[in-house]
């Protein structure tokens, strides 16, 4: 009798224990569909073809942004990039920058196309999105490589998160605003261009003053040579 009352309390622990962890293993996956569906219905929501071009009239978005006629649940904007560092040299560069939205129902990914004309050939500039389109640059984030053609064009596509980008600090976690309300971090809402190579940009710019732009650490911690097109604008552009 003695054992057979030692062993029922250890079963129900047995017991109760296994509940416990079926409890778990069906809640956590519950939990993260409901937060993962909260997102992307908070998202298809605030991005809108009619709820983008209310935003734009109300400067909420910059004024070079175009919303492109899509399909739902698409969404296209369109902006324009123009000349800062290579300005002087090449006054007729120009560039357009479409986004795409992804699915809301699937994905937070974006695709994005950078198409630039009378650029400098054959150069690398590097693509970041960034808190501010000119210095101070504040928060950036590198996202992809564009070269350029010996005529001067050039064009890249790449997908990632877009619409709602930021830059979290995880030393001073907060939140902020942006089109879809409260977010993490940082906005990143503006976009621009940098020469890849401070070398570069002096030969083609010809002027060895110029300075590089220190994104990340190296010797010297140069990254990127100096900005050559930004979106410009002051009212976010995505």
């Amino acid at each position: 009798m003695a054992r057979l009352t030692l062993r029922r309390p250890i079963i129900c622990g047995l017991l109760l224990l296994l509940m416990v962890l079926a409890i778990t293993l069906f809640a956590y996956p519950v939990a993260a569909r409901l937060h993962t569906n909260t997102g992307h219905q908070s998202r298809s929501l605030s991005f809108q073809t009619r709820t983008l071009q209310e935003m734009v009239r109300s400067h909420q978005l910059a004024s070079t942004v175009q919303v492109l006629d899509s399909q739902q649940p698409s969404v296209i904007i369109q902006f324009p990039l123009f000349p800062s560092g290579v300005k002087k040299a090449f006054p007729n560069a120009t560039g357009v920058v479409t986004i795409v939205q992804g699915n809301p129902a699937v994905s937070l990914f974006d695709t994005v196309t950078v198409d630039v004309q009378n650029m400098p050939p054959d150069i690398t500039f590097t693509i970041f999105f960034i808190e501010k389109a000119i210095k101070p640059f504040g928060h950036v984030q590198y996202v992809a490589d564009l070269h350029t053609r010996d005529d001067g064009s050039g064009d890249v596509t790449f997908q990632t998160i877009t619409l709602v980008a930021f830059a979290a600090d995880a030393t001073a976690p907060g939140t902020s605003q942006d089109q879809s309300g409260s977010a993490s971090g940082t906005q990143l809402e503006h976009l621009g261009m940098w020469f890849s190579s401070l070398q570069d940009a002096q030969k083609v710019l010809s002027d060895n003053t110029l300075k590089g732009t220190p994104f990340d650490g190296g010797n010297p911690p140069l990254h990127a040579g100096p900005q050559a097109m930004t979106d410009g604008q002051t009212d976010p552009v995505f």
